[in-house]
């Protein structure tokens, strides 16, 4: 049996980061015969449940030393944990997991990050310095295999795929017409709808402003309704009905919580989504739905470039008329984009199953 410790952003409600843990869980027990699961969450009992696992409390050092001491190897697991461009702290904390685990001879393995920025001196040198102990590094895209090369990482303990969230199991519409109905924000078929991802902390920003501009123009020009739809409750929900409540009943915006498969769901009841969140942008790439990517960070970028899609706009230079000609062109090239697209995610979810088989390949070594 295989004991492994999952490390992560998990038990927070991020959409994002929970869609990430739910595929490689997924994954662990569907490509390992044999594997025993444990999670490091903010909310413990929430996620043991949800997942069908152990879990214990990311902040307590006791339930950590615990865990770590009982795992055979442990997995820092997707997202975007060793970069210090929203945090200089919480790098630290996933490179602390990894070096306890470390020091207590386990296996430790990176699967499918995306690594970096990393601008802090300090910072640097302490991710090649446990980084370069690890067992194997997975990261999801060329970008972040540069940054390790640049840290001096031997190129042989890495290697590329995509992000895990991209194997995510494809839901129906049933489920996301259904909560539409029941937050106010009806399908209706005879009419484009678009939905927005945003990510903003301040409800009065001008990017926001310029959304709200965007929303008036498709209801105008093209009769669109608009639905906005937060990806980590906490930080977008506000923004989302800030924008709702300016517009008097001009955009529909989704309050409740919803998990990751009736979001999955809400998002393939879109015409074309336009998003900011990483994960909306893939969650629509999985469902087909043509997109407007905006960008806020090298990783939306990257994700765009690896299906063939361009990015023009970032959330410093976004303007109505940007979106105007980049949504005229998404509606040109509708059945081109999701053709492009479905063909890239192909190729890419071919080369995920490299998490597994080296994780196999290290655990049958250390027998």
């Amino acid at each position: 049996m295989y004991n492994i410790l999952i490390s992560g952003y998990y038990g927070f409600n991020n959409i994002g980061d929970e869609s990430i843990l739910r595929t490689v869980i997924d994954n662990l027990r569907e490509r390992l015969s044999d594997v025993d699961i444990t999670v490091l969450s903010q909310s413990p009992a929430q996620t043991a449940e949800k997942y069908g696992v152990h879990a214990a409390q990311r902040m307590n050092l006791r339930d950590i030393f615990r865990s770590v001491r009982r795992c055979d190897m442990l997995l820092s697991g997707g997202g975007s944990l060793l970069q210090d461009a929203t945090s200089r702290k919480s790098i630290l904390y996933y490179l602390f997991i990894l070096f306890l685990a470390q020091q207590l001879g386990k296996r430790t393995f990176i699967y499918s990050q995306g690594i970096g920025p990393i601008d802090t001196p300090l910072n640097k040198r302490l991710t090649a310095f446990v980084l370069r102990r690890t067992d194997g590094i997975v990261v999801r895209d060329k970008e972040s295999q540069d940054l390790l090369l640049d840290l001096k990482v031997p190129a042989s303990l890495i290697h590329v795929t995509a992000d895990p969230v991209i194997r995510v199991r494809k839901p129906g519409p049933e489920l996301g017409l259904r909560i539409l109905e029941e937050e106010g924000c009806p399908r209706r078929r005879e009419r484009l709808t678009v939905g927005w991802a945003v990510r903003c902390r301040k409800p009065d920003s001008v990017f926001l402003q310029e959304i709200e501009r965007c929303i008036l123009w498709l209801r105008e020009e093209y009769g669109a309704d608009s639905v906005l739809i937060p990806f980590f409750h906490d930080e977008d929900v506000g923004a989302c009905e800030a924008v709702a409540e300016r517009l008097d009943g001009r955009a529909g915006c989704l309050r409740k919580k919803h998990l990751s498969e009736e979001t999955l769901s809400i998002i393939g009841c879109m015409d074309v989504l336009a998003g900011v969140r990483l994960h909306s942008l893939i969650y629509a790439a999985v469902m087909g739905v043509p997109m407007i990517g905006v960008s806020y960070d090298p990783k939306v970028d990257s994700f765009l470039s690896s299906i063939g899609q361009p990015c023009g706009l970032t959330v410093e230079n976004f303007t109505l008329a940007g979106f105007q000609r980049a949504f005229r062109d998404t509606m040109d090239r509708r059945e081109e984009i999701r053709a492009v697209t479905a063909r890239r995610l192909t190729g890419l979810i071919s080369k995920l199953d490299k998490n597994e088989e080296l994780i196999r390949e290290i655990m049958e070594r250390t027998k």
